[in-house]
């Protein structure tokens, strides 16, 4: 297969695996992927799994026929892709390896020699040209394994990221790409979403047109849906609105209750609920389920004075995969001493911000009147946010929205003449009076949106919570919404006004209606009125200190030179900074930068 004029795909399908790692299910195959680099000097990525040797070697034949590849870059060790380097050794005596010093250690440990006399040491930012192509090494240490290694082609623009944008299934299988994706991702790699950041950070600055992986098709089209995918994941964020209800039942009582609480979710307008049986459903797809809603409930029995197996070990992999981020909800059944409920709650101790809701329902048994109700606060609670969003069931007039204001962190949303919505960070909103009820929201003059809402009058205050991650101040912060469709691929709801609402992350959103303005120079600060104002949920504010101290990652400058961007962590290795430098990640200027001390 031709992936440009230069480079062919020369991997093999695997239809006989079952189970992908001795775990994980794959009813459609597995694809381990190989490349050829066609140059002055002819360069191999990777090799393939152990039973597929001759196939691949025969892949290499039929494009090189007699003539011998210059090149073996490894760039990861896991034994279905670095299986048959002592064949291709053997095949292709004059052949180099090209991969990092931790690979070589387990080159050795694998084969018994480092090819001492046969391999060039590469490390982060190291070079290698074949003639035409040059091939620019980026360290991905911990994606999955510590000595892991991408590779980008800035000839053709081709990143070859290892086990990154990888998926279960054989490539000779249509479908689609996504959910095998998402399993293979929380499955193989889901723990380490700090790692997978720090390489999304150094893609960010790569003009990427195809990504090669070693598992699944090549990407080619649209990768800034693969890309912004990857930052959900990495960053824990849920991928949807919805609830995942999780649950092990012996006799069918509590089975029957998560029946119940799953109609009554549904009937609330939850915008989605997804039951998973632990017991008869494939492990792997319940924890990417897990990652992908925002709240999850966790039903099941008191079992030898624990909790019954399949659940353990379904929240052992949940906290093993770094859980976080996350609404948990609890229904705990016991016949005479029931201690479901403190032991799970009990396991997620060291998971870093779950939520666990105090509505917990406490089942003796069967179902009665009391763990009947306690089953209707439990969807109550967990159905109030979409309750609030739904334009039919909201409450529009809550000026409890009032209270949700302080030094915190908003995005306010707008819509310019052309229809088009935009959205920004803001810091400065206060409540003026309260009879009548006025606000005061001070913008930059340099920001899109203060042009906007001059012309329009109108805007929604959206109040972050802390649950708000850095990709939200990424998308609305980062990037002018005179250039950029700050909305692409994002749900929108709206309010009476039209305008946009974030669909989540925050706790409450006002509508405002400009009744004065007042010029302040660098800024116009808006006096309004509210339209609308609605309470989405009781999480704390995002405050300015709670962002910078929690939010906002830290720049991991150790052992570099150069400069550091103070808005976004962004580092620029070299000296000295070029006073035209635009920072890749959230486009502000040399002005934003700082030495690395």
């Amino acid at each position: 297969m031709e992936i440009t004029k230069d480079i062919r795909y020369i991997g093999v399908n695997d239809h006989k695996i079952d189970l992908f790692e001795g775990q994980y299910r794959v009813p459609n195959g597995m694809a381990y992927n190989s490349y050829l680099i066609l140059d002055e000097k002819t360069c191999i990525m990777d090799t393939v799994d152990q039973n597929f040797g001759h196939e691949w070697l025969d892949n290499i034949q039929s494009i090189l026929g007699t003539k011998a590849p210059d090149y073996l870059v490894v760039q990861h060790m896991e034994p279905d892709h670095s299986a048959n380097i002592a064949n291709f050794m053997q095949v292709y005596p004059q052949a180099v390896i090209v991969s990092s010093a931790k690979a070589f250690a387990m080159i050795e440990n694998f084969f018994g020699t480092g090819y001492e006399d046969r391999r060039i040491v590469i490390k982060e930012g190291d070079t290698l040209n074949l003639g035409s192509h040059v091939l620019n090494f980026v360290a991905a240490p911990m994606v999955h394994w510590p000595e892991v290694m991408m590779t980008y082609d800035s000839t053709d623009k081709v990143l070859f990221a290892a086990d990154g944008f990888g998926k279960f299934g054989a490539n000779d299988v249509t479908e689609p790409w996504i959910d095998e994706a998402r399993r293979y991702y929380i499955g193989i790699v889901g723990k380490y979403g700090a790692q997978v950041m720090n390489v999304l950070k150094k893609a960010a600055g790569l003009d990427i047109q195809k990504i090669c992986s070693l598992h699944g098709p090549v990407l080619s089209e649209n990768l800034g849906y693969y890309i912004n995918l990857y930052k959900t994941w990495a960053s824990y964020t849920p991928e949807e609105e919805g609830v995942l209800i999780a649950y092990t039942s012996v006799y069918g009582h509590t089975r029957a209750a998560v029946e119940a609480l799953a109609a009554k979710l549904k009937a609330a307008g939850c915008p989605k609920v997804v039951v998973n049986d632990l017991a008869r459903c494939d492990m792997s797809e319940a924890l990417a389920n897990a990652f992908r809603y925002p709240k999850i409930v966790l039903a099941t029995t008191t079992y030898n004075a624990e909790i019954y197996p399949f659940m353990r070990d379904y929240i052992n992999r949940l906290v093993e995969h770094g859980f976080q981020n996350r609404t948990v909800a609890l229904i705990e059944n016991g016949s005479w001493a029931p201690l479901a409920a403190k032991i799970m709650t009990g396991m997620f101790e060291k998971s870093k911000n779950v939520k666990i809701l105090e509505q917990v329902v406490h089942i003796k048994s069967a179902l009665n009147d009391e763990s009947k109700q306690q089953l209707e606060d439990l969807a109550a609670a967990l159905s109030a946010e979409y309750i609030a969003k739904d334009p039919e069931t909201a409450n529009k007039n809550d000026l409890k929205a009032l209270f949700k204001i302080g030094y915190g962190l908003y995005v306010i949303t707008s819509r310019d003449a052309n229809g088009r919505d935009n959205g920004m960070i803001g810091n400065t909103v206060t409540q003026l009076t309260d009879n009548p009820n006025r606000v005061a929201v001070a913008i930059n003059k340099k920001n899109y949106s203060y042009h906007v809402i001059q012309q329009t009058g109108v805007m929604n205050v959206n109040c972050l919570s802390k649950e708000a991650p850095f990709s939200v101040f990424e998308r609305f912060g980062f990037q002018s919404g005179r250039n950029a469709d700050k909305f692409a691929d994002f749900e929108l709801l709206r309010s009476d006004n039209g305008l946009a609402f974030l669909p989540r992350y925050i706790n409450a959103f006002m509508s405002l209606k400009v009744e004065q303005y007042v010029d302040f120079e660098s800024h116009g600060l808006f006096i309004c009125s509210i339209t609308e104002a609605r309470v989405i949920s009781d999480v704390e504010t995002m405050t300015y200190n709670f962002y910078q101290s929690d939010v906002k990652p830290k720049p991991q400058t150790e052992g570099k030179k150069g400069w550091v961007c103070t808005v976004c962590g962004y580092i620029y290795e070299g000296d000295p900074l070029p006073d035209d430098f635009i920072c890749p990640l959230c486009k502000h200027g040399a002005a934003d930068f700082e030495p690395i001390s």
